[in-house]
Order: C-alpha cells, then structure tokens, then sequence
C-alpha cells in the first residue's frame, strides 16, 4: 500500500470513529510529536501513549475536539502532509484553527507523525498547563 493509501485508510477509520482499525495502521514503534507548551505537548510513543492523550483530550474537551481534513492529502516518497481544521471546546475557551499532520509511512504502516498548528499559543493556551 503506497503512503498516501495508508493515509487515507487510517483517516476514513477515524472518521467513523473506528479507533482499534486506525491504530493499525501504527507501526509497532510510532512516534507522535505534539508540538507546543501545554499539558499534552511533547513524544508519545506508541499506541498505547498516543491513545491515553487523545481520549485525554476528548474527556477535557467533553467530547467536542474533533479534526477535520481540509484539502487534498499532499505525498513526497514516504512522507504525507494533511490539511485539516481542529477544534474544539472546553469552558469559555473556544479553538477553531488550521494545522497540518505530517506523516511517515514505511512498509505500510505509520512510523511517525509530526502535527502543526497554525496558532501554538492558542492552542496552548487553550489546552492549559
């Protein structure tokens, strides 16, 4: 499966919110690199650690931080960037901004991912200490 193939599949599995297929689309070694200064920034490493943060994330955003791809997957050999909009809610903070995941495929499977955000301090800022 070519790397945007791999891309596509482990985005139309999150889509149906189908968690267990997605991740596994994870190499057994995946590394996640959450940018910024916040409770979730910094290396999570496999699935396990990168599930803890993501269900992290939802339960203290009550369910609403969602991602949405906005654009054409965009490939370079093993290497796939994705356009998306995130956003999400939690209190009387609000986050609704543009960031792209850059993702590493190697024989099939997801070996590492690097997110950016079009606002770090409001994300950060957002997500809190």
């Amino acid at each position: 499966m070519a790397a945007k193939e791999v891309i596509m599949a482990y985005v139309e599995a999150l889509g149906k919110g189908d968690v267990p297929t997605a991740f596994s689309y994870f190499s057994e070694e995946v590394q996640w690199h959450q940018p910024g200064n916040n409770q979730f920034s910094g290396l999570k490493k496999g699935a396990d650690e990168i599930g803890k943060m993501i269900s992290s994330m939802m339960e203290v955003s009550k369910g609403t931080f969602a991602l949405t791809p906005n654009g054409n997957l965009m490939g370079n050999g093993n290497l796939v960037a994705m356009p998306l909009r995130f956003s999400g809610t939690i209190d009387d903070r609000k986050m609704d901004m543009s960031g792209i995941d850059l993702f590493q495929v190697e024989a099939g499977k997801i070996t590492e991912i690097w997110l950016f955000s079009e606002d770090q301090e409001a994300e950060d800022t957002f997500w809190g200490k």
